[in-house]
């Protein structure tokens, strides 16, 4: 397992993908999955930096696990912000035009769609949100 704790900002977005891009070189990752786990990267850090701690800057974790049977790949979201489960909101009917459809929940959306499994807790003050991608 390995750990990155970093400010929540957006300006860190690209320092966390590296950081799980370095993990899942060592994989030899598909193209596709690897593109996928930044989009979710981007989405689900972009909402800490954005949203946690809003109008202050706290702290963010993110835990890379490598998983056997079947192989994959489980990143840990953790931040002491406001709680927040993104998973709790209802999905964006996508068949509506982009003018229809209410402002916010695409993202997870994508994310939930991409990724194997998708989990939120709020335990010890702190959110927790994994996704994990089968290799």
């Amino acid at each position: 397992m390995k750990e990155l704790t970093i400010d929540a900002t957006l300006e860190n977005i690209s320092t966390v993908t590296a950081f799980v891009d370095e993990q899942l070189e060592q994989l030899d990752c598909p193209l596709k999955t690897k593109i996928q786990m930044d989009i979710a990267i981007d989405e689900l850090f972009g909402n800490i930096a954005n949203y946690a701690y809003n109008p202050e800057v706290g702290v963010a974790t993110v835990r890379v696990e490598i998983t056997e049977n079947p192989l994959a790949v489980v990143i840990t979201f953790i931040d002491n912000g406001v709680p927040y489960d993104p998973l709790a909101k209802a999905d964006p009917d996508i068949t509506l035009s982009a003018e229809e459809r209410e402002i916010g929940g695409l993202g997870i959306y994508m994310v939930k769609k991409s990724m194997d499994d998708v989990f939120y807790e709020y335990k010890d003050g702190k959110n927790i949100l994994k996704i994990r991608k089968n290799i």
